[in-house]
């Protein structure tokens, strides 16, 4: 047996908890590394809930398979059954443990670079806290000595098939009946599942640029490439909208009639308008369309992250009991039970991808008019965003706590092109909203080295050339 502490696994391998579960390069992401996490993981879980099994789940990269072979093999020694469900989206092993009361394990890398990858975990009743997290920290374990992993096992499809089932039942029958849609596959863990969800809904579905290759989506930051593909399959095919997610399937990316693709916090208000949400928790990065819409009875503003959203979502469940929350990368995170065309839909307090995109087209074809109808009717508020890759966390945080902390820095910075500050929001980075009531938004992210920057303006050109204009300013103070 090998005395191991988490932190120092962490300072050492360079694998550590971002803003979503632990994140690190793949070669730094051993089988001990990986076993040590899951023991501290499984005993921190143990303190509170009596369990007898853990289910884990895994994306399509290419990694994946090995780092959830040592998973598997640190629950069973760690004396739990091993309860595989296979390539899924996080989403449907989040709902299958919340149904089993048991944890989970999702590997996976999300959106991030191709030679990284990562570790979702979940408690029985939903994502590990902040809190979580300093307990599995501080945990001092004993492992085995690691042996070759065995082959995971068979998978156990029900996890996949109750994910479907939720939205088949809630939804209308037939409610797509009518619709073409098209589905950007690419390497999402989610496109066999969306598919069969869309067509069982009457959909016709046209599959697209599926590839075994992974491609590591951004919702936030969608490429130029995609940008022009959603363009032209709309024109070729003449869509209603095209539909995708990242590469674990708990971030949608939709595109109104036209193949232009639907910024995430926007499908996310439409999403809870829809549902008659009533109290929400949304991260500062996201749209002021949603208080400027006055849909909503109250709106709480969080740092970015999910475990944020969550903790801000609990505490409006105690005055609220019809409380919902979503980022802005679109996923959406529901925390009470919804009623609606007389079905029920149980809560799912984790990043979700297929209820914002069905909603979207339920709401397209409740109002009777195309996407771009439905997004007419919102306030004329529009989001650019897009980040600095390989860009030194230490200069961004440098660069930010410079600018936040002296006007005179700032406003050297902005120049004469923006306009002038007039509200400074440090919840989470620095967001800047100035007196033209534009705002800038810089972060450093929490799983990778980037910087990322959110411009919002009154028309979607001045988001755009303002994101970009602010990132090429930056990209001159890397060090």
């Amino acid at each position: 047996m090998k005395k191991m502490h988490i932190k120092k696994v962490m300072e050492t391998s360079g694998v550590s908890f971002g803003t979503s579960g632990t994140r690190g390069l793949v070669e730094n992401m051993t089988d001990e590394v990986c076993a040590a996490y899951v023991t501290a993981f499984i005993l921190v879980i143990a303190r509170s809930f009596t369990f007898t099994r853990v289910a884990l789940g895994v994306d399509l990269r290419p990694s994946s398979a090995g780092i959830a072979a040592a998973c598997a093999q640190a629950i069973r020694t760690a004396g739990f059954e091993l309860d595989y469900c296979g390539a899924l989206p996080t989403p449907a092993l989040a709902f299958h443990a919340q149904r089993g009361q048991i944890p989970a394990i999702m590997v996976t890398g999300s959106h991030i670079p191709f030679d990284r990858n990562g570790i979702k975990f979940y408690r029985p009743d939903g994502e590990i806290s902040k809190v979580d997290e300093l307990a599995i920290e501080a945990m001092e374990i004993e492992l085995a000595n690691m042996g070759k992993p065995e082959p995971l096992p068979s998978v156990n499809l029900t996890a996949i098939r109750a994910y479907e089932h939720r939205y088949i039942q809630f939804f209308p029958a037939g409610m797509l009946i009518g619709k073409r849609l098209g589905l950007y596959e690419h390497s999402s863990v989610a496109r066999n599942s969306f598919k069969r969800i869309l067509e069982a809904l009457g959909a016709q579905v046209v599959s697209l640029g599926r590839t075994e290759i992974f491609v590591p989506i951004d919702t936030e930051a969608v490429s130029a490439e995609d940008v022009a593909r959603g363009r032209a399959w709309s024109a070729e095919y003449n869509f209603d909208a095209i539909i995708s997610t990242d590469g674990d399937g708990d971030r949608p990316l939709i595109s109104d009639e036209h193949g232009n693709w639907l910024r995430g916090d926007i499908v996310g208000l439409v999403c809870a308008r829809y549902l008659g949400v009533q109290a929400l928790a949304v991260p500062v990065s996201c749209n002021t369309a949603i208080e400027k819409s006055a849909y909503f009875e109250t709106v709480m503003r969080t740092k970015i992250g999910s475990p944020y959203v969550i903790a801000g979502m609990e505490q409006l469940a105690e005055k609220s009991n019809s409380v919902a929350g979503f980022e802005a990368n679109g996923g959406f995170l529901l925390e009470s039970e919804i009623s609606l065309n007389n079905q029920t839909l149980a809560p799912l307090a984790t990043r979700d991808a297929v209820l914002p995109a069905l909603t979207v087209l339920a709401a397209a074809r409740q109002a009777d008019l195309p996407i771009s109808g439905v997004l007419n009717s919102l306030p004329a508020r529009y989001t650019a965003s897009d980040r600095l890759q390989n860009f030194p966390v230490a200069t961004s945080k440098r660069l930010i706590s410079e600018w936040a902390n002296d006007a005179s820095l700032l406003s050297a910075f902005l120049g004469d092109e923006y306009g002038m500050p007039a509200h400074l929001d440090h919840t989470d980075g620095l967001r800047i909203t100035l007196n033209n009531q534009n705002v800038i938004h810089l972060r450093p992210s929490g799983n990778a080295p980037e910087l990322r920057c959110y411009c919002e303006a009154s028309t979607p050109d001045a988001a755009e050339r303002m994101t970009t204009s602010v990132l090429a300013r930056i990209a001159k103070h890397i060090d």
